[in-house]
């Protein structure tokens, strides 16, 4: 009798544990991360006053360390020369984690605007040229969802700019929101 009983205790708990959903779901997995933002810019031109506008980014992580980023440069908003440049650039990025700070580094590719404004020149005339940049920065972790863009210093090189190319150096401070 205590054997039947014993058996019959045994199937009951092996039975109902599949109804206790007590499996818990892996808690350091994530497939991928997206992060969108706005930014003040800061260039200076290799010939002319700095230049000042918006950045608009977004940053995919396809792994915990790698992903794709993409930039566009609107320095539009303050040029002393009438003088601006847009840039529209992709890109891979390559981050480490310490704690809320992820500093990473980037090499982007894309295009440039080249820009003469009136009234210093008589008329708006713009050129597009191809571009390349190498940078990094560090963003900071405010809140589950507020990445704060600490700074972001980038190289551009135009190399196709009249003879020599043009080597703009652009400092970038902004904030994103996180979909995670």
């Amino acid at each position: 009798m205590k054997l039947h009983t014993l058996t019959g205790c045994l199937v009951c708990v092996l039975g109902l544990s599949t109804f206790s959903h007590a499996q818990a779901k892996p808690a350091a997995s994530r497939s991928s991360s997206l992060q969108a933002g706005v930014a003040y810019s800061y260039a200076h031109p290799d010939y002319n006053l700095p230049i000042q506008g918006l950045t608009a980014y977004a940053d995919y992580d396809f792994t915990h360390h790698l992903g794709v980023e993409g930039d566009m440069h609107f320095l539009t908003i303050i040029t002393p020369g009438d003088i601006a440049e847009d840039t529209y650039l992709l890109g891979p990025r390559y981050k480490l984690h310490y704690g809320r700070f992820s500093p990473y580094v980037k090499a982007l590719f894309g295009i440039g605007r080249f820009q003469y404004q009136y009234p210093t020149y008589g008329k708006d005339t713009t050129y597009t040229y191809g571009v390349y940049d190498f940078g990094g920065g560090v963003d900071v972790r405010a809140s589950r969802h507020i990445n704060v863009r600490a700074f972001d210093l980038e190289f551009q090189k135009w190399p196709s700019y009249r003879d020599h190319g043009l080597t703009p150096l652009v400092l970038t401070v902004g904030a994103a929101y996180t979909f995670r």
